[in-house]
């Protein structure tokens, strides 16, 4: 196994098959300030999130909780969501899904019943989330990602999965109000999504 100091990635010489991964990441005892996500075809470890990233978080889910589609809630908690047939597991930052999700005791859950994922890109996650979790969120069919670059103070939702990814996409710079669509159909006002003014990436 080796670890990459800047972007933890803890991987094998040898080929595991995806089950075998989440058994690895089930066992595996994650440095502290990391959360573990398996990324083309290795566990990933990245940082928790800055303070003021929380801070948008729940402006987020503010806006978006009284347009939930019946049945569904919105949260921050650190759940994995696994896509078998796309080898991934990811742990979205906001993660909105039908509250039969959550009926198990497994802790994997099931990405294809997202309603919704919003990462806050890192400079450690920024390429996964603009290209990785783009192509599989759109390929297993989540109706709308929303992806919040802290680092070029951008928000872009991304809409209309296929079976080869989003087809529709719209951008705007923090600052401005952003439509979501259906199954949401509401305004995202991404009024204070900056960072604190004496705070750098």
């Amino acid at each position: 196994m080796t670890v990459m100091i800047e972007r933890p990635t803890i991987s094998s010489t040898e080929p595991h098959s995806f089950e075998a991964m989440l058994d690895d990441l089930d066992r595996l005892d994650v440095l502290d300030g990391y959360k573990a996500e398996i990324i083309r075809g290795s566990i990933v470890m990245s940082p928790w999130s800055k303070g003021y990233y929380t801070r948008v978080m729940n402006l987020v889910c503010k806006q978006l909780h009284g347009h939930l589609p019946d049945g569904h809630f919105i949260s921050q908690a650190p759940n994995l969501f696994v896509f078998p047939g796309l080898g991934r597991a990811y742990g979205p930052d906001i993660h909105a899904a039908h509250e039969r999700v959550l009926e198990t005791s497994s802790n994997r859950l099931d990405g294809e019943a997202l309603s919704f994922v919003a990462e806050l890109t890192s400079s450690a996650t920024r390429d996964d989330d603009l290209s990785d979790k783009v192509e599989t969120y759109g390929k297993a069919g989540v109706p709308v990602y929303l992806i919040l670059d802290m680092q070029e103070e951008k928000a872009t939702v991304l809409w209309a999965p296929t079976a080869e990814g989003y087809t529709a996409r719209l951008s705007k710079p923090f600052g401005e109000k952003l439509d979501i669509p259906a199954p949401f159909d509401c305004t995202l006002d991404t009024t204070g999504f900056q960072a604190p003014a004496a705070t750098q990436e």
